[in-house]
């Protein structure tokens, strides 16, 4: 699970306490172990984590029944976990667990979702590689028709979309500790380093994420 010698020390996170009322309030189940493929939802997003080559693995999971059934999801995969107490304050509420929770030892932290299942460990890599080549303060995954890599947060003329993984350098994370409540995480952070990010390019069938009984019908069949 290590990195390679001399490279930076970067934490796989797993955002996985989400409330996914939408899913549970047609299914009765938390969307995180809905059933895709013959495995639970979030061990797609933990396994690509997983063969990724992160240094050590964090997963920020609620509290309760709940949680225990995700920690249970995860069983062999090498994950830490840290509980968000109250995931109804939103996104942040999960970045700012992971901030706090984190090895101080990190040189940055990489973010996937557990509801985007088709995100690969190849792509998880290709954050990875751009940080140990310019240990940049963010990047980023953008989705669709783009070049490889775009530099110095030009977005005019591009048509992707922007999504996680999304890795922060050691320095910003006391910033995402401190997230104020909102369902947005960390995007005035993003806007703060435009001009120093970067952006890497992955294919548009990655970006599919997973929040209705539909949405996930439609996954079955990819």
């Amino acid at each position: 699970m290590s990195t390679e010698p001399g490279g930076p020390r970067v934490v796989g996170v797993l955002l996985a306490a989400g409330r996914s009322t939408r899913m549970s309030h047609h299914t009765g189940q938390l969307k995180q172990l809905s059933n895709l493929g013959g495995k639970p939802l979030c061990r797609h997003a933990a396994l690509a984590l997983a063969e990724a080559g992160f240094a050590s693995l964090l997963a920020v999971i609620p509290a309760g029944e709940p949680g225990e059934q995700i920690r249970e999801a995860l069983a062999g995969l090498g994950f830490g976990f840290v509980v968000n107490p109250d995931p109804a304050r939103g996104l942040a509420s999960s970045f700012r667990a992971a901030a706090q929770a984190l090895e101080p030892r990190a040189d940055a932290a990489q973010f996937a979702l557990a509801d985007m299942p088709f995100v690969t460990a190849q792509t998880h890599r290709a954050v990875l590689e751009a940080f140990g080549r310019t240990r940049a303060p963010v990047v980023l995954t953008r989705y669709g028709e783009q070049p490889a890599m775009q530099t110095g947060g030009q977005t005019a003329g591009q048509t992707g979309v922007q999504a996680p993984p999304n890795l922060f350098r050691a320095d910003l994370l006391p910033e995402l500790a401190a997230l104020p409540d909102q369902d947005q995480g960390p995007r005035e952070l993003v806007r703060r380093f435009a001009g120093q990010l970067l952006a890497v390019q992955r294919p548009a069938l990655e970006l599919t994420d997973i929040d209705t009984p539909e949405q996930l019908a439609a996954a079955q069949a990819l």
